[in-house]
């Protein structure tokens, strides 16, 4: 009761302190979490002890990123004296776009394919040039074909797929851009064939290609990695998929048998700093400083023990040897780049779509 009866100056002590207390939070910094203190502009590192790094990734390099983490996080420790605390997020990789693009605070974005990196700039949350270096790329990678042990089927080529009877496996590309470089090499290896038979490309060909694999595939899951687990579990005869996938599983000791098409397409998957979280959290020193790290030649050698083509051009000498280079192998570029791809193939009437509804 006491407290009532002084009234306003109780009152005025209470605010004083509150004031007080607020102070003190706001110089103890921002964690780094996306719950910060509203400041759109914080420029210095929060917290001295420590920092939280948000991490919004495609599944694939989630097993990679288990010991990649604690390396940047010894190197940063010895470097800075500050602890990084990681948030890990691993989804699909267009799931992951769409989700940082829609206002997931990821500090860096490592996704499938650049046409995912674009949703999330085009979204205005990277407004940096992010293509640097080595192309804004980690790893590459090319599509190749999964077996069961011994190849029963005798699959040895994209032809092998259309026979009756052949359950294929491969990812929904709405979802999934492992699943659109599966669908890119399909019907770039198309527009292969039909140059070799006609001397030009043509897309009615690779389009009636690719509807002829698709006719035998059994479902389109979510990921890559969902497209895996239904396989192992025994669902379909092939599975479309990375190389880097199949030689990670088979150092695991799950067996595969990998088929090399003589055509298929390189794939390259980017990292980028998403710059608008990064500045909204005070994090951008410790965002550089880890995609620039996933470039390293330490990095880069423990991408290629999960089965990754390393993109730093020392270490792709030294394992050189571990890879077959396909014959007829292409890059994006074969099919006009990502945004012409994105037009032809997946827009709401594009060849993708077409194939789907059998047209």
């Amino acid at each position: 009761m006491m407290g009532i009866k002084k009234g306003r100056s109780g009152a005025a002590r209470a605010i004083a302190l509150l004031a007080l207390l607020l102070v003190i939070a706001g110089c103890s910094g921002n964690s780094g979490n996306s719950g910060n203190n509203g400041n759109e502009d914080v420029g210095e590192t929060p917290a001295e002890g420590q920092v939280t790094l948000v991490i919004g990734a495609y599944s694939v390099v989630k097993d990679a990123f288990a010991e990649l983490l604690p390396r940047f996080k010894q190197k940063w420790m010895e470097e800075t004296g500050q602890t990084v605390v990681f948030q890990e997020s691993y989804e699909a990789s267009g799931t992951q776009a769409r989700a940082i693009a829609g206002g997931f605070e990821a500090d860096v974005a490592v996704l499938a394919m650049e046409g995912d990196i674009d949703k999330v700039e085009d979204a205005g949350f990277i407004t940096k040039d992010w293509r640097s270096p080595n192309d804004g790329m980690i790893t590459e990678s090319i599509v190749v074909l999964g077996t069961r042990p011994g190849n029963p089927l005798g699959i040895s080529e994209w032809e092998d797929l259309t026979a009756d009877g052949v359950k294929v496996l491969y990812p929904n590309p709405k979802t999934s851009g492992g699943a659109q470089w599966d669908i890119n090499a399909i019907y770039g290896a198309g527009l292969k064939k039909s140059e070799e038979l006609n001397g030009e490309k043509s897309p009615e060909y690779a389009k009636q290609f690719l509807k002829s694999i698709h006719h035998n595939v059994e479902s389109l899951d979510k990921s890559g990695r969902a497209s895996m687990a239904a396989f192992e579990y025994g669902v379909g005869d092939v599975i479309v998929t990375y190389e880097n996938e199949l030689l990670a599983r088979i150092a695991k000791g799950i067996p595969y048998e990998i088929v090399i098409p003589e055509s298929t397409i390189r794939i390259q998957n980017p990292a980028a700093v998403v710059d608008k979280n990064v500045d909204k959290h005070g994090t951008r020193d410790v965002a550089e400083a880890f995609v620039a790290f996933l470039h390293s030649p330490e990095a880069q050698r423990k991408f290629v023990e999960y089965g990754f083509r390393a993109v730093n051009e020392e270490v792709a000498k030294e394992t050189a040897d571990r890879y077959v280079v396909p014959q007829e192998l292409f890059d994006i570029t074969y099919l006009g780049g990502w945004q012409h791809v994105r037009e032809t193939l997946y827009s709401k009437r594009g060849v993708w779509y077409q194939v789907l509804a059998d047209l």
